[in-house]
This record gives structure tokens, sequence and C-alpha cells, in this order.
């Protein structure tokens, strides 16, 4: 793979979606902070490294957070010593500009901080008591045998994607009413399958889940500041900033959507995920079943060894030095969140699943730092409800071989982005729990 680096394109080359591991841990070994060839991007792929980029906000802006070189500052920058000006400039005209992913202090400071007035604690342990009954709910649909009497399906088209949906929308309020347009429009009718944002086949989403997201949001937020209710949605309507200021309606919007749309995703690939490397290991089901307590350990190995995100980009605003590699300004980083998470330095054999492992919450995979996922806490809580509903129910399950392929030769599709790592379907066969007749 070392032989590899110089012709492999890690934004376009397709083999490197399936399995981008090699690749990563051959640019680490050369440095952990090393140029790719084809579009001159710093790879960051060691742990500290990526720890002193993503805390480092005076030298690094986030504004090509997810869009990278993709297609980066309308000038050339690199070199030059107002960066920082030229990115004001022109920040407006970059793509998703306006979401929080791409914000800087002292704006992103702003908008976070609206953000955690939506999620209180309060509001959080109220999500997650309601979490069991809508797990329920929707594992009563996907668990019933089918005509052949076998339990089986897409279990994150079914079950993992209705629940976080609803989940999420149980947090921001959303109507009952409206929650099966959501469903509809965001996933039975959305964007599973396309390119989308990041993606390695050149394509853009036909349809646009954030143009939803948006008109929906915004007829709530100016109906309850019109008339308040004192419910959820009435909150986030009244929410101010830390100084007391009245957000914009498009303020509280770009705030709820960013919540909605990439806390659902991050919590539908750490679930699959999850039940992937269960349903492929016998042992590793049972020892979970036999303590529940272990659950929260082994969720945190896997998100260390398949972040649901592979990166974030950040462009130096000053000549700087990462890693004791010297970066002028205006270079182009790429974060890589997967890569730092098995670097050898912090993690003992970083390459093999350990779910006891001692240090597996030190991993990155929510980010750290200022934009550190605000989500965090509500993704593994979601997690932790998912498996143990499922544990519950079933007394054992595994993977379809007749669409994924025998153990030992399986056959995943994951999503064709350099930016989110996630499998697009993951169909399973379960062993329901005999309820006794009454």
């Amino acid at each position: 793979m070392a032989d590899d680096i110089e012709s492999l394109n890690y934004f376009t080359d397709s083999g490197l979606v399936t399995d981008p591991y090699p690749y990563l841990d051959a640019l680490r070994a050369r440095c952990p902070v090393t140029r790719e060839p084809h579009h001159n991007v710093a790879m960051v792929t060691g742990y500290d490294e990526a720890l002193e980029v993503l805390n480092d906000v005076e030298n690094f802006s986030s504004c090509l957070s997810v869009t990278g070189p993709f297609p980066g500052l309308p000038v050339p920058v690199e070199g030059r010593d107002d960066v920082a000006e030229i990115i004001e400039q022109y920040r407006d005209g970059l793509p998703l500009s306006d979401q929080l992913p791409c914000l800087d202090p002292p704006v992103h400071t702003d908008h976070r901080a609206l953000l955690m007035r939506l999620i209180t604690p309060k509001r959080l342990k109220e999500n997650e008591d309601a979490m069991w009954s809508i797990a329920d709910r929707v594992l009563d649909t996907f668990l019933t045998p089918g005509a052949d009497g076998v339990v089986s399906g897409d279990v994150i088209a079914d079950f993992i994607g209705p629940f976080t949906l609803y989940v999420i929308a149980d947090l921001l309020g959303v109507p009952e009413a409206d929650q099966e347009e959501f469903l509809n429009a965001l996933q039975r009718g959305g964007h599973e399958g396309g390119g989308g944002l990041g993606s390695t086949e050149g394509e853009e989403m036909a349809h646009n889940p954030i143009e939803f997201l948006y008109g929906k949001f915004s007829a709530y937020v100016e109906d309850r500041r019109r008339e308040p209710t004192g419910d959820v949605l009435t909150s986030m309507a009244t929410a101010t900033f830390p100084d007391g200021s009245e957000p914009t309606v498009l303020d509280v919007v770009r705030v709820a959507v960013n919540l909605f749309s990439a806390g659902q995703e991050t919590t539908v690939r750490l679930v699959s995920n999850a039940l992937k490397l269960l349903a492929d290991d016998p042992e590793l089901e049972t020892w979970l079943r036999a303590d529940r307590s272990r659950i929260g350990n082994f969720l945190e190995e896997v998100l260390r060894t398949e972040s649901p995100v592979k990166g974030d980009f950040r462009l130096s605003k000053v000549p700087t030095t990462v890693g004791g590699v010297d970066l002028p300004s205006g270079t182009i980083l790429m974060v890589s969140n997967g890569a730092a998470n098995r670097d050898p330095r912090k993690f003992e054999d970083p390459s093999r699943f350990d779910a006891a492992r001692s240090n597996a919450r030190s991993h990155i995979a929510f980010g750290r730092g200022p934009h550190t996922c605000p989500g965090a806490p509500l993704a593994r809580a979601e997690a932790r409800v998912a498996l143990e509903r499922i544990l519950d129910r079933t007394t054992g399950f595994r993977i379809v071989e007749s669409v994924h392929g025998p153990a030992g030769a399986r056959r995943f599709d994951y999503l064709p982005t350099f930016i989110l790592r996630g499998l697009m379907s993951l169909h399973m066969e379960f062993d329901l729990v005999e309820v006794p007749a009454r």
C-alpha cells in the first residue's frame, strides 16, 4: 500500500470507500501530516496532530469544514498573508457556509450556545425516557415474520432510520401529525443511495433534504413566535443568544436543521456498525448479552474503529506548524478521525476490535474542541436503547447471506463519500423471544 499512495486518490477512488484504513495507515507511516498528491490537501492522520488542529481556532478556520478543496475558495490563497480577510470576503459564497460546522468564532460560539439552549439536560432526559417506547413502536412492525415465517429485513431502512428520526423529532417537538411526512421525505422518498456531499461519484443529490427541513422548521418557528404555546417548539422559537439578543428565524432554523440531520446520520451509522459486528461474532454477542453494562464501552470501541465521520477540513489562516511539519497560510487540511482513532501511538493493536479496551472512549469520532459534536450524548443514548431493545426482544441474529455473502466473504455497500463512513444497507435475520400465550 505504501507504494500506492501516489497513485491512489483518496477523494475519488471508490475502492477506498469500502476500506480506507490501509491507505490511511500508509500515510501515517510516512508522516502523520502528509500532503496527498492529487489536491495538495495536508492529511492529518495522527492522533496528537488531529487534536492539535481541532483545538486551535486561532490558526485554523472551519469555513471549508465539510467541502475541503471542492470547490475551495474562489481565489488562490496558499502562502498569502491575508487569508483571514479573504475568508470573510468570500465566506457567504461557500457551500453550506451558514451551517454550524462551517462557522468560526465568535459566530460559531453564539450559535452553538443557542443549540445548547435547545437541548437542555432536562429535555435530553425526557427524550431518553421516550426512546424506549419509540424503539418498541418501530420494532413491533420490523420484527414481524414474513410469509415464510422468517423475521428479516434491512435493519437500517426499517428500524434504525425510522427510530432515530422519531427520536430527534421528539426532541425538537415536531408534531406527531408531521412525523410521517418527515420519514417519507427524508428516508422513504429521500436521498438514500445518492452521491451527495463529498461524493466519490461526482454527482449531487437530486433531492435536497436540507431544503425540506428549512421549510418545515421556518414555519414552526414563525408560528410559535406569533402564538407561543409553551411546547418544545416555543422554547426553540424564543431561545436567545448568550447576550440576550433574539436570533433571526433563520438563525434558529439553521441550528435545528443541523441537529436534526447530522445527529440522525451519526446514530444510524453507529447502530448499524454495532449490529454488523455482533451479527458476525456470536461470542461477542453472547458476552454483551451476559452483562448489559458492557454496552457503553462496546459502543465506544465501535466509534473508535468505525468513525461515522471520516474527517473534517480546516484552512490555515496563518503560517503554522503541526506535528513538526511547516504549513503555509491557506493550506487545506483534512483531519482524519478514522485514521487518528487507529494511531498505534495512542491505541495498542489499533486495528483489532476490543470491546473491553480501557481507553476506547479516547477516540475522536465526535471531534474535539469547540466543534465537538453537541449531539454526542444523544447519539450514545439512542444507540444504547436501540441495542438494549433488540437484545431484549431476540435470542439471536445473523447477516442474510443471500444479500451480503457468506461469513469471511461479506459484501457491503458503503456511503460513496469521502466525508461520511457508513453502511448503506444491512440485511439481517432475527430469532425472537417467545412470548407466552395468554
